[in-house]
């Protein structure tokens, strides 16, 4: 949808917003860089361009860098990275695998061989990776974004893949119902994929029941207490904070002229209900 120019309706992170990580991503990446030199003692310079790959059958492929390593035979390529307090839990085994294929994707660019990412986490933890270049895992790479540009440039939506990303997509591309009703009766592929629903949702219901069964078990041995450990783990039970609210029922019950003079009309949107 970005690429095909579709996405003006969808909601994107402000580069603006101090609640934003992307705000503190921008603030901080020059400081992250700083402190990799001063840590590693390699000097760094910014890049100011997007690269695309010499190969003409590749001319799609492009990159953006966050720094290039000056004149070091080990590595040339340095990625700047931020994390918070629930964005470090996907570094806890290292760079996320969807950072790994950044850089793979920058050094295929850009031809070079081995790139540093640098990681501030939770505006305290500076951590270095060396990743270096994989020709494996970079033919691999290029096998599936040539599949994703032939989806752009035959201007072909990618299948589903079961991701939130694709669930906001389908969401904005198909806002309203227009009332119609189709037969899918006669596509076993379809027919397949309603059974398979059906199932795994029986199956979800079953495994709910189950979770709430053990739950309360545990719980009613708890009573009172704030905590109880087991020897693979922990669990708390805690009364949350009293909150301060507004009876917004009651108000306009009261006040009913209200409604007039603060209207709000909220924007529906389209429910998946299934009938077995």
């Amino acid at each position: 949808m970005v690429k095909t120019g579709r996405d003006a309706g969808l909601p994107k992170p402000d580069s603006d917003d101090p609640s934003s990580p992307v705000y503190w991503g921008h603030i901080l990446e020059p400081i992250v860089a700083e402190q990799y030199s001063h840590q590693t003692g390699r000097k760094v310079r910014r890049v100011n361009a997007v690269l695309q790959h010499p190969d003409p059958d590749k001319h799609w492929m492009l990159a953006n860098l966050d720094y290039s390593v000056v004149a070091d035979e080990e590595v040339q390529i340095l990625e700047c990275k931020t994390a918070g307090e629930f964005g470090s839990r996907l570094w806890k085994d290292g760079v996320p695998d969807y950072i790994q294929c950044q850089v793979q994707h920058q050094l295929a660019v850009t031809g070079k061989q081995a790139a540093d990412v640098c990681v501030l986490l939770c505006g305290q933890a500076l951590k270095i990776y060396r990743i270096e270049r994989n020709e494996e895992l970079i033919e691999a790479l290029i096998v599936l974004e040539r599949q994703f540009w032939n989806y752009v440039e035959t201007d072909t939506p990618p299948p589903a893949d079961g991701s939130d990303s694709a669930d906001r997509a389908l969401r904005h591309l198909y806002p309203v119902d227009q009332g119609e009703i189709l037969d899918f009766s006669q596509s076993k592929e379809l027919s397949d994929a309603f059974d398979e629903l059906l199932a795994i949702r029986s199956e979800m219901e079953a495994l709910k029941s189950a979770e709430s069964h053990l739950k309360q078990r545990i719980q009613s041995q708890m009573g009172e207490a704030s905590k109880a450990t087991f020897p693979s783990g922990a669990v708390s039970w805690k009364r949350s904070k009293d909150s301060a609210g507004l009876n917004v029922k009651q108000l306009l019950k009261d006040q009913p002229e209200l409604l007039n003079q603060y209207p709000l009309t909220k924007p529906g949107s389209r429910r998946f209900l299934i009938q077995a």
